[in-house]
């Protein structure tokens, strides 16, 4: 019977992948986050179409804390299709606020509003709280057990750094 032989690469690889395996960990104590985040942003090139690498300046932002898909205070619209609230929109930036920061030979493009999401849950183990960020998914899973107050087994991410899945126990 033949052996299997391994190159160097494919030991170092395993190896990488042992040390940097994920953690399971089962908590009853946890909340999720979802900062939802409006913010305008234009451009400045000195050709708008083709510029390698163009310069981006952001303006106005408003910011809202969303907890357990609940409706926070302040919320304005929502919820959406994600089950997400939404500030007030942001200022957009006046045509003289877009001047002052042109520099010479630039072009301006028109003020984009981006919508971002920053996810992150807090859980409790062994009377230590920590905060990580996470996805929408553990954030769904999470607001769907928080009523109950559902155990979750949560899975960690590489280093334990980040939280990749949260599945109720019992699944």
């Amino acid at each position: 019977m033949r052996k299997p032989i391994f190159s160097p690469l494919t030991m170092v690889m395993l190896t990488t992948l042992t040390l940097t395996s994920c953690s399971t960990i089962t908590t009853h104590q946890y909340e999720a986050t979802a900062l939802t985040t409006y913010t305008w942003q234009v451009k400045y090139a000195n050709n708008l179409s083709n510029e390698p690498s163009p310069q981006f300046e952001t303006f106005a932002t408003t910011s809202l804390l969303n907890r357990n898909g609940l409706k926070p205070e302040g919320a304005v619209t929502g919820p959406d299709d994600q089950g997400l609230w939404w500030p007030a929109l942001p200022p957009r930036p006046s045509v003289d606020e877009l001047e002052q920061r042109k520099k010479a030979q630039q072009e301006i493009s028109k003020p984009e509003l981006l919508k971002t999401v920053e996810y992150k849950i807090t859980y409790g183990v062994d009377s230590q709280q920590r905060t990580l960020p996470t996805n929408y998914d553990v954030y769904r899973q999470i607001v769907k057990a928080y009523p109950s107050r559902t155990p979750l087994h949560l899975t960690l991410g590489v280093d334990d750094n980040s939280v990749e899945k949260a599945e109720p126990v019992g699944n």
